[in-house]
């Protein structure tokens, strides 16, 4: 449970123990495919070299954190337009290293593309991209925890979502020995390949210490910009570092922007933008909140529609609907034949198709869907759905009217579709061995990949579900 204590100005957020399992409810993260196995327990991300991340590009090719190739030139013949290249970060969040590297390049960090937004605190490598001729630049760039390496010309940019997933090599450290712990992990495994898992939208959609970028997402939504500078800058998280707790408090109490802009840490470098931009322009919140990346900005406001799939998501299950087995009113899509992704072909279950559809179940050709809710959304066409959806609101004071939002005019944010389950690929364990750094325990290496927009963190929970 959280409690929300009230101050004179903002609200202060208290999560009664602080840990994953609280900070999940509170975007919606409840239910377990495996809650009929015993959980190991564990932790992970002790260290970042325990949590390894590659993307796999559209041709199905891992990029490897090594990979150096030599670049040819920049060619007019072969229509070379863009710098494409592998960023290898180190404990780094995704916006700060390309705000790093854009401001060593001295260009807008708009003008850097990527495909997905990888893991902090962990070691990642991916494909970024940028317009113009910039190998000789990034050559010579040198920042600390950031590696530029296979820097070629491309006629073609990076998009988002343009690559094919993820692979993930995760150690889970400090598991309590028993004498069925292999055999235990053994039918995880199993299951996990069998069946698969809730696909949530993960922490890292809303923040692992300061969970709230769907509360600023919707203010975004509703217009009212003061209220979300106040969620972003003034709120207070307990989970949040003490530093920045003192910071955020001391501007709430005495209002004090100038002191604020010279006392916020350097960390907290959108938070100081923001504040100088009110410093400038008294009472322009909207302006304040632009100051923002553009991707930053859409990335809060495609939190509130992820913090509504979990919730449908939750609720739908909390209802006793089988996460694998269609109910009526449940809509299915038709994966496709080459990557298994969710196609536009899509059926209401407890139609005329219900034989067809529980064969392609069978056959792992389709999967129970839920609406990612944006401004092309018909509710209509998901009947179960819109059930939910209405409670949700409700108990959330939601005005379903914000769909109308301009923000939703935004191609980004129309409304898609995404699974309500998941399956790893090819998920083994390929360590298992006392644990050098917990005296009396036992660490595992797990291997996997997941499809693009699936949180590895989801696939780990299952297995630590610590109560």
């Amino acid at each position: 449970m959280t409690d929300k204590l009230s101050t004179s100005e903002i609200d202060t957020y208290i999560f009664n123990k602080n840990d994953e399992q609280e900070i999940e409810r509170f975007v919606g993260i409840e239910i377990y495919a495996t809650s009929k196995i015993k959980g190991i327990g564990g932790i992970y991300k002790n260290k970042f070299k325990d949590f390894i991340v590659k993307e796999i590009d559209i041709n199905g090719k891992t990029l490897s954190i090594k990979e150096d190739y030599k670049s040819h030139p920049f060619s007019k013949e072969l229509k070379d337009q863009y710098t494409i290249f592998n960023l290898t970060k180190v404990n780094k969040d995704s916006f700060e290293a390309i705000r790093q590297i854009s401001k060593s390049l001295k260009i807008p960090s708009d003008w850097i593309k990527y495909s997905g937004i990888k893991d902090k605190f962990s070691i990642s490598v991916q494909k970024l991209a940028i317009r113009g001729n910039f190998i000789e630049e990034l050559r010579r760039l040198k920042l600390r925890d950031i590696f530029i390496r296979n820097i070629q010309p491309s006629k073609k940019s990076v998009k988002l979502g343009s690559h094919r997933g993820n692979h993930f090599t995760i150690v889970l450290r400090n598991i309590k020995n028993s004498r069925d712990l292999q055999e235990n992990l053994n039918e995880y495994i199993s299951f996990l390949n069998n069946y698969g898992f809730p696909n949530y939208f993960g922490l890292q959609r809303f923040g692992s210490f300061r969970p709230n970028s769907h509360i600023v997402g919707h203010c975004l939504i509703e217009g009212d910009y003061k209220k979300a500078f106040e969620e972003y800058v003034l709120t207070t998280y307990s989970t949040e570092l003490p530093e920045s707790k003192i910071v955020r408090r001391k501007l709430r109490n005495d209002k004090n922007l100038e002191k604020a802009y010279e006392t916020f840490p350097k960390s907290l470098n959108y938070e100081r933008n923001m504040i100088l931009h009110l410093i400038e322009n008294p009472g322009d919140y909207k302006g304040s909140l632009n100051t923002l990346p553009s991707a930053l900005k859409q990335l809060l406001v495609s939190s509130f529609q992820s913090f509504l799939f979990n919730k449908m998501l939750t609720l739908r299950v909390d209802k006793g609907f089988s996460l694998f087995k269609p109910i009526k009113g449940d809509v299915l899509s038709i994966l496709d034949d080459h990557h298994g992704n969710v196609t536009k072909a899509k059926y209401i279950y407890g139609k005329n198709y219900d034989e067809y559809l529980d064969k392609a179940i069978k056959l792992n050709r389709a999967v129970i869907i839920l609406p990612i809710i944006g401004n092309n959304t018909n509710l209509d066409d998901f009947p179960l759905v819109k059930q939910l959806l209405e409670e949700i609101c409700g108990q959330e004071k939601i005005d379903k009217n914000i769909f109308s939002s301009e923000y939703f005019n935004e191609p980004e944010f129309k409304g898609s579709l995404r699974a309500i389950t998941t399956k790893p690929i090819g998920l083994k364990m390929t360590n298992f061995e006392a644990d050098d750094l917990f005296t009396g325990k036992t660490k595992v290496k797990l291997e996997f990949s997941l499809s693009k927009g699936v949180y590895a963190t989801m696939l780990i929970r299952e297995f630590i579900k610590q109560s």
